[in-house]
């Protein structure tokens, strides 16, 4: 992860440029469906996006805004163009969040939730927010959502940070999330909020320690049976590669399993990957590090006899890091997800793994960005819709410069 984080700081969304290898898949349509920076919109979408039923794209951008941190917009089609709406412009200096870099997600209650990794009461540690529409009819132009912050991190032993988090809820409403510091050693935490009239309460169900992995970076997964899976980021005693981990309740508390340990090369390394289930129970997931050439792997974890096994089932990335998450499986049990680097013009890719019948899987290019009005440097995974069509952000690149909302259409 500090490979990662340098990497964040000194490019702003302009990575380095590398590449991969593997066969182009089929011919789709690649489509553009708005390029950020044309205005006070946003920039940098780094998370991927969300859908409702009839078929509006909601998402957020971590830059630019009248705030200078970010948005939350909304996509609707207007008889074949798209045209976004601001829903929410963050306002640091105002107590708001700050630099969402998750998606915006819609709860039990069908309003929208996300994180931030900066801003709130403390000034800098991120919030958890929801943003509804209003109660009352907006007859201008620009109709904003009104917003509510859930919770405002402290930096303290309730963590600190969310990173590429979209919130997760159980069946009760209660919310579920990782941040990347703080908690009892200051290594990150798993947090829930539960709800209490109009009030959330935040609860750390576990503070990671450096013998476990640390710097949670990506959402977490609820399985069927109540246990909460992910990945960190950094560790094992500081000088490692990250984990896999479980927690699994006590009823009195939350036990924490360490799953798998990355190795580096020719292993993973330093996962922002939130895992995928599919329905036999086995587990999907990437790291942006490690594999062949320390450029990234993908792998699997399947239930055998109470434990799990690890296996790598695509490390064939080339060039440095890129591969991020969380990966998406189709009704055929193809995988998809995206790289920020790698692809054939260096500039990131979304790709496929299909299973090849004899227990392996085949990598495929499904579209190689080019930095040009494509955009370029992927980062938020990707989307179905009913129909089909997949949908996505490049966080660079486009028209302006400042990133792009993408489809690609069967």
């Amino acid at each position: 992860m500090k490979r990662l984080f340098a990497l964040l700081l000194v490019f702003g969304g302009a990575f380095l440029a590398l590449a991969a290898f593997g066969s182009v898949s089929q011919a789709q349509t690649f489509n553009v469906l708005y390029a950020f920076g044309a205005g006070g919109d946003g920039a940098a979408p780094w998370a991927g996006v969300t859908l409702d039923r009839s078929g509006r794209i909601y998402g957020t951008t971590a830059e630019a805004g009248h705030g200078g941190a970010g948005t939350v917009y909304m996509l609707k089609n207007y008889h074949g163009t798209w045209q976004l709406s601001a829903l929410h412009e963050f306002l640091p200096a105002n107590g708001d969040g700050g630099v969402p870099q998750g998606r915006v997600v819609f709860g039990p209650d069908g309003r929208l939730y996300g994180t931030t990794t900066r801003g709130g009461a403390s000034g800098y540690w991120g919030t958890v927010y929801r943003l509804g529409p209003p109660a009352t009819i907006c007859g201008s132009i620009q109709c904003y959502w009104d917003e509510a912050i859930l919770y405002s991190f402290m930096g303290g032993h309730d963590g600190a940070a969310p990173w590429f988090v979209d919130p997760v809820f159980d069946q009760n409403g209660n919310i579920y999330g990782t941040a990347q510091q703080g908690g009892a050693t200051g290594n990150g935490v798993v947090f829930e909020l539960s709800k209490s009239g109009n009030a959330w309460t935040e609860s750390v169900l576990h503070s990671f320690s450096t013998s476990e992995g640390i710097q949670p970076s990506a959402s977490v997964l609820l399985d069927p049976a109540g246990n909460i899976w992910g990945t960190t980021s950094n560790g094992i005693n500081q000088t490692g590669y990250g984990s896999v981990f479980e927690l699994s309740s006590s009823g009195s508390g939350w036990n924490a399993n360490i799953v798998h340990i990355f190795q580096g090369e020719p292993d993973g390394a330093d996962s922002v990957s939130s895992l995928t289930m599919d329905a036999a129970g086995h587990l999907y997931g990437m790291t942006s590090f490690g594999g062949q050439s320390n450029s990234g792997s993908v792998f699997e974890l399947s239930a055998s006899g109470g434990s799990w096994s690890y296996a790598q089932i695509y490390n064939g990335f080339s060039g440095g890091g890129g591969p991020n998450g969380p990966l998406v499986a189709d009704a055929a049990g193809n995988l998809y997800g995206t790289s920020w680097f790698n692809g054939a013009h260096q500039l990131g890719v979304v790709f496929k793994l299909t299973p090849n019948g004899s227990g392996g899987w085949t990598y495929s290019s499904v579209h190689d960005f080019t930095g040009g009005d494509d955009g370029s440097y992927p980062y938020g995974g990707v989307t179905f819709d009913a129909q089909g069509n997949m949908y996505g952000t490049a966080s660079g690149g486009g028209r302006y410069g400042r990133g792009v909302v993408w489809e690609i259409t069967p």
